[in-house]
C-alpha cells in the first residue's frame, strides 16, 4: 500500500505528469525561491526531489510580495507530439480588495532539467491556469475566471481559451464553460482530460479549506455543456454536498470532520499509467485538534481510481472519503534518492531542498569561503519582504529535534544570527546570538513575531559563550522550545515554551496557503555585510 501523505509538509497544489516510465509532481511555492519543485518517481510510491523549474530570481521578481502570494498552482504536462514539457504557472501579485491580480505564464523544455524557454504571458483572467493538449493538435488554456463584480457568484467560473504555439499567445478572450459540478462554491483548480470521445473537467470546489474536494464533469463538446459525475465529489474530507455557493470563505472550519483521517482533501490531478491504471494526486492537511491549525501546511497525497462501465471515475474500494492509504500501481519498484536529515555543508553547492523567501539563496549563502561551513551574509530583518538571509527547509514532522553549530561575533544590536522556526515574515520564532548594550557583550536570546507583533523575551537573555555555540529546536507536537550549549553535552533551555499551532495558515492572520519551515538566518541591519558561519544543520 501507499501511505499518505506521499510528500509531507508544505507541498500543495500537486500537478501529476507522466513521460514514458517517469512520473513528475510539480508544486506551488508562493513566495519561496527557487520556484516549483519537481519530484520524480517511477512507481508513484517513492519520490525524490529532482529539480526546480523557476531558478531566475531577477526575472521572477518575488521581492516585496506579501506572504502566500507569488507562485500559485503550476500545471506541468508532457506533449509527445511536440516532444516538449509545458509548464503553466501564475504569479499572484496582490489580493487587495479581493481583486486577485495574477499574471499567467507558459514555458517549455525538451527535458525536465531544461533548458526552459523564456516565459510567454498568457492572460490575467484568473488563477490555477492549466494547459490541455487535444488529440487534433490544438491547445487550450483552462483557468478560473476571477469575478470582481459585486452582484455575481464568487469567486467566478471556469473559462477556456485556445493557445497558439505559433503566435505564443492565446487567441481571443476566454469563454466561461462551467460554474462547478456541485453547489459547494469556490470552483478552481481546473484540469482537462480526454477519453473515449468525452472531455473531462476535473476541478477543486468548496474552497481550499475544510470543505475542499475534487469534482468531475464531462461533455462531448469542449465548450460544454458539462454533465456532473453522479459520484461527486471524487474525494473529500466531507463527502456530502451542501449549498455553499454564496460563502466566499475558503477555510470553512465548521466542516472539520472528525471521522476523516485527513482534512482539506482536494485540488486533484490525474494520470494514467502505462498499464491503464488511474491515479489522482491531491493535497490535504493534518490539523491540531481542537485548534484546527495546520502547522505543516497542505501536503501531497495520492489515490487509485478506475473507470466505470458508464465512463466515470470511482475510487478503488468505493466511496469518496479521503484515505490514509492507496493501492499501489502495477509498476516496478523505484529506489528514490532520499536526502539525509543532516547537512554537513561539505559540498561546494547548496542541496536542492533549501529555500529562501523571495530571493535566490545564492545571494547570501556561501559554501566556498570557509570549506565545510555555510557562511550567511546578514541582510534585512526576518520580517522584511525584500532581502532576507534565511536558508530554510520544509518541516515535515511535528516530532523532531533540529540542531546547528554556529560561530558569530556580533558587534551591534543590529547584528543577529541563529536557528529559526518560520511560517512567514509576520510569524516566526528564533534563538539568536546578538549584542546587548546593557550587558556590554554578546547574548543569547529568543525573539518571537506573532501576527506581526514582536516580542523580544528580554527576561531570558544571558551572556553568550565563546564561539562556537550549539543551538537546538525541539518540537513535540503542540509545543516547541529552544536550547543552547557550549559543548554539545550540557544544554540549557532558553525562552518560554511556544505553541506550535501558532505557526499555521489558520492562526497567522497574514499568510494563508504555505507551511512551516526551519533554518538558519543572519541579520545585519547596519551595513548588510556581517557574516555567521554554520558547521551543520541536522533534523532528526
Amino acid at each position: 500500500m501507499i501511505r499518505n501523505p506521499i510528500l509531507p509538509g508544505f507541498n500543495s497544489d500537486p500537478c501529476l505528469c507522466r513521460r514514458g516510465d517517469d512520473y513528475y509532481l510539480a508544486l506551488s511555492t508562493f513566495e519561496w525561491f527557487p520556484g516549483i519543485p519537481v519530484y520524480h518517481s517511477r512507481d508513484l510510491k517513492h519520490w525524490e526531489l529532482q529539480t526546480h523549474l523557476l531558478r531566475d530570481a531577477e526575472s521572477l521578481s518575488l521581492r516585496g510580495l506579501p506572504s502566500a502570494k507569488g507562485i500559485w498552482a503550476p500545471c506541468l504536462t508532457w506533449c509527445e507530439a511536440d516532444g516538449l514539457f509545458y509548464l503553466v504557472y501564475g504569479v499572484m501579485r496582490s489580493m487587495n480588495a479581493r481583486f486577485f491580480d495574477i499574471d499567467n505564464y507558459l514555458i517549455t523544455a525538451p527535458d525536465i532539467e531544461g533548458p526552459w524557454s523564456e516565459p510567454v504571458f498568457l492572460h490575467a483572467a484568473g488563477f490555477d491556469a492549466s494547459l490541455f493538449h487535444d488529440d487534433d493538435g490544438r491547445k487550450w488554456l483552462v483557468s478560473l475566471e476571477w469575478e470582481t463584480r459585486e452582484d455575481r457568484r464568487k469567486p467566478g467560473g471556469i473559462c477556456l481559451v485556445e493557445y497558439s504555439p505559433q503566435k505564443h499567445a492565446v487567441i481571443g478572450y476566454p469563454r466561461r464553460i462551467s460554474m462547478g459540478a456541485t453547489m459547494r462554491g469556490c470552483v478552481e483548480g481546473p484540469h482537462l482530460y480526454k477519453k473515449n470521445g468525452f472531455y473531462y473537467l476535473l476541478c477543486a470546489e468548496g474552497g481550499t479549506g475544510y470543505y475542499h474536494c475534487a469534482t468531475l464533469s464531462r461533455a462531448r463538446d469542449l465548450f460544454g455543456p458539462y454533465e456532473p459525475c453522479p459520484q461527486n465529489p471524487l474525494i473529500s474530507s466531507v463527502p456530502e454536498n451542501y449549498d455553499e455557493s454564496l460563502d466566499t470563505d475558503h477555510l470553512k472550519p465548521r466542516y472539520y470532520n472528525p471521522d476523516a483521517p485527513l482534512q482539506k482533501a482536494g485540488h486533484g490531478s490525474l494520470v494514467e499509467t502505462q498499464k491503464g491504471e488511474v491515479f489522482m494526486t491531491y493535497h490535504c492537511a493534518r490539523p491540531f485538534v481542537p485548534e484546527l491549525c495546520c502547522t505543516l501546511g497542505r501536503e501531497t497525497c495520492i489515490q487509485k481510481y478506475f473507470w466505470t462501465e458508464d465512463g466515470w471515475l470511482e475510487m478503488c474500494g468505493g466511496g469518496n472519503l479521503v484515505r490514509e492509504e492507496s493501492e499501489e500501481a502495477d509498476l516496478p519498484p523505484f529506489e528514490a534518492a532520499v536526502l539525509s536529515g543532516k547537512d554537513d555543508f561539505d559540498s561546494p553547492s547548496l542541496r536542492s531542498d533549501y529555500y529562501a523567501p523571495r530571493i535566490d539563496p545564492h545571494e547570501f549563502a556561501d559554501l566556498l569561503s570557509r570549506p565545510g561551513w555555510l557562511r550567511l551574509r546578514g541582510q534585512e530583518s526576518l520580517s522584511s519582504t525584500n532581502r532576507v538571509s534565511l536558508l530554510a527547509r520544509k518541516l515535515t514532522t511535528l516530532q523532531t529535534q533540529i540542531t546547528t553549530k554556529m560561530t558569530f561575533e556580533p558587534e551591534l544590536y543590529q547584528h543577529s544570527a541563529g536557528l529559526v522556526l518560520y511560517y512567514d515574515n509576520m510569524n516566526y520564532v528564533w534563538i539568536r546570538k546578538t549584542w546587548s548594550e546593557e550587558q556590554g557583550c554578546p547574548v543569547m536570546s529568543v525573539q518571537e513575531v506573532d501576527r506581526g507583533v514582536k516580542y523580544d523575551h528580554r527576561d531570558c537573555e544571558i551572556p553568550a559563550p565563546d564561539d562556537p555555540v550549539l543551538l537546538r529546536l525541539s518540537i513535540a507536537d503542540k509545543e516547541f522550545r529552544f536550547a543552547w550549549s557550549a559543548d554539545g553535552n550540557a544544554w540549557e533551555n532558553i525562552g518560554p515554551v511556544f505553541p506550535t499551532w501558532h505557526l499555521s495558515d489558520e492562526h497567522s492572520g497574514y499568510g494563508e496557503f504555505t507551511g512551516t519551515m526551519f533554518g538558519v538566518a543572519c541579520v545585519d541591519s547596519m551595513f548588510r555585510k556581517k557574516t555567521a558561519d554554520f558547521d551543520w544543520l541536522n533534523c532528526i
